[in-house]
C-alpha cells in the first residue's frame, strides 16, 4: 500500500475508534446511536447508516436508529433473520460488502426508492451474542473495499458495546421506576394493628421481581401479599406488575386465599408460560384478629407471640404459580394473631446469603423478630440480617403488629 494511502487508512481507523468517546455519555440510548451513526457516516464517506437490533425472540431485525434514511425507523421496518442484506450479515456473522445491490437484498422500500447502489454491513456482537447489524450504504457507486469492511466491523463492535451498556442502563431505570410505582405508597390503617415494610433492590442483579402489596377489601379484611418472580431486570418487573394486578382482581371476587392463588396460577400458566413466582397471600380480619394464609412455593411467615421468640407459621407449602396448574387443591391455613404479637412476611433475599444457608437465615430471622411495633421490628430485622454477607438479591420485608403502644398508626410508606 502507498504510504499516503496507508496513513489515510490508519487515520480512518483511529477516527472509528473515537466514535464512542466520553462526550456522548450524557445522551440516552436512541440519541446516542444516532450521533454515533452520524460519525460513522462521516468517517466512511457514505450516505446512510442504520442499526437494526434483534427482537427479544431473535427472529426479526428491527430498524432502531438511522441517519440518511430516517423513514426506516419511523416506519418500524422489520426484516426476518436470514433474509435480505442485514439478515445475511447476521446469519454469516461476518462483515459483507455488496457493490451491486438487488431488490431482494434491500432492507426497506425507502432504500429501493432512493436508489441505493452499494452497501456494507457487519454483525454487532456483545458478550459472544449477536444483538444486531450495522449497515452503511451509498446512493452512487462506492466501491467498498476489504478495508472498508474492516472499518464497518470495528464500528459495529463499538456500537454493540455502547448499545448493550445503554440498553442495560435504560432497562435498569425503567425497571426501577416500574417496581417502585407498583409498591404501595401508603399502607392502610388497621384498627388495633400497625404495619410497616422495607424493599431493597438487589446489589448483584439490580431490580428483580420482588413485590409486596397491602389492600383493604370491601368486607373490611386486609389483603397481604409478598411475592417473588423468578428472574431480574425489566422483564421480571413487568411480570410482577401483571401478577400484582391480577391477584388484586381475583381477591375482589373470592376471599379464600387458596382459591385466589389457584386462579393466579391458571393465569400465569396460560398467559405467562415462561414465568414463575412464589407468592404468600394472606387475609387479616381486624375484628377477629385471625389470619388466613396460603403459600405458593413461598417461605412461611414468622410470628412472635407475647413474651416469645419468632417461630415459622405452621402452614403447608403448595407449588409456585407458573410451574403447572396443580391438580392438588391449594390450601389455606388459619392462624390466630393474639394481642401484642407480630407477623413477618418476607422474600428469600432476607434470609439467604452467600455464605449463609437458608436454614441458618431462618433461624436468625426468628431470633430477630420480637413483639414490638411494626416500624421497630422492620428496623431491627433489617439491621441484623441485611449485611455485607447478604445474598445481594432483592430484600422484601412486611410486618403486621398487634402490639399496643402510642405512636404513629398512619400507615407510613416505607423509606
Amino acid at each position: 500500500m502507498h504510504a499516503s494511502a496507508e496513513s489515510s487508512a490508519e487515520e480512518r481507523l483511529r477516527r472509528i475508534d473515537l466514535v464512542t468517546d466520553t462526550s456522548l455519555a450524557h445522551l440516552d440510548v436512541n440519541d446516542l446511536l444516532r450521533e454515533i451513526l452520524a460519525r460513522v457516516r462521516d468517517v466512511l464517506g457514505v450516505d446512510m447508516a442504520t442499526v437494526l437490533l434483534l427482537d427479544p425472540d431473535g427472529e426479526e431485525l428491527i430498524a432502531t436508529a438511522a441517519v440518511g434514511i430516517d423513514d426506516d425507523v419511523k416506519q418500524g421496518v422489520r426484516m426476518p433473520v436470514g433474509h435480505g442484506f442485514a439478515g445475511t450479515v447476521l446469519t454469516d456473522r461476518k462483515a459483507c460488502v455488496f457493490d451491486r445491490v438487488t431488490d431482494d437484498l434491500l432492507i426497506s422500500r425507502a432504500l429501493r426508492d432512493r436508489g441505493i447502489s452499494s452497501m456494507a454491513g457487519a454483525p454487532m456482537i456483545a458478550d459472544g451474542e449477536a444483538i444486531g447489524v450495522l449497515c452503511v450504504g451509498a446512493f452512487t457507486e462506492h466501491g467498498f473495499t476489504d478495508h472498508d469492511a474492516q472499518l464497518v466491523q470495528v464500528a459495529a463492535d463499538r456500537i454493540a458495546s455502547v448499545s448493550q451498556v445503554g440498553s442495560s442502563r435504560a432497562e435498569r431505570i425503567a425497571a426501577t421506576v416500574l417496581q417502585h410505582s407498583l409498591l404501595p405508597g401508603k399502607l392502610p390503617s388497621i384498627p388495633g394493628a400497625s404495619m410497616d415494610a422495607r424493599y431493597v433492590g438487589g446489589a448483584d442483579h439490580g431490580i428483580g421481581g420482588d413485590w409486596y402489596d397491602v389492600f383493604q377489601l370491601p368486607s373490611g379484611r386486609i389483603g397481604i401479599v409478598v411475592g417473588d418472580v423468578v428472574g431480574h431486570g425489566l422483564s421480571a418487573a413487568v411480570v410482577m406488575g401483571r401478577l400484582r394486578s391480577a391477584l388484586r382482581a381475583y381477591a375482589l371476587d373470592d376471599e379464600n386465599p387458596a382459591r385466589v392463588l389457584h386462579k393466579l396460577d391458571r393465569k400465569v400458566t396460560y398467559f405467562e408460560p415462561d414465568a414463575m413466582a412464589t407468592v404468600c397471600y394472606a387475609l387479616y380480619d381486624p375484628d377477629t384478629a385471625r389470619l388466613e394464609v396460603s403459600l405458593a412455593g413461598h417461605l412461611a411467615p414468622v410470628m412472635a407471640r407475647p413474651g416469645g421468640c419468632g417461630e415459622l407459621v405452621d402452614a403447608p407449602v403448595d407449588p409456585p404459580v407458573g410451574v403447572e396448574v396443580s391438580k392438588r387443591q391449594r390450601r389455606t391455613t388459619e392462624v390466630e394473631v393474639p394481642p401484642e404479637s407480630v407477623v413477618c412476611f418476607y422474600t428469600d433475599g432476607l434470609v439467604e446469603g452467600r455464605k449463609r444457608p437458608i436454614d441458618d437465615g431462618l433461624d436468625d430471622l426468628c431470633e430477630a423478630v420480637t413483639a414490638a411495633r411494626a416500624g421497630e421490628v422492620c428496623a431491627s430485622v433489617m439491621n441484623q440480617l441485611v449485611t455485607s454477607e447478604s445474598s445481594g438479591d432483592d430484600v422484601t420485608l412486611l410486618v403486621l403488629s398487634t402490639v399496643s403502644a402510642t405512636g404513629d398508626r398512619s400507615g407510613r410508606p416505607p423509606r
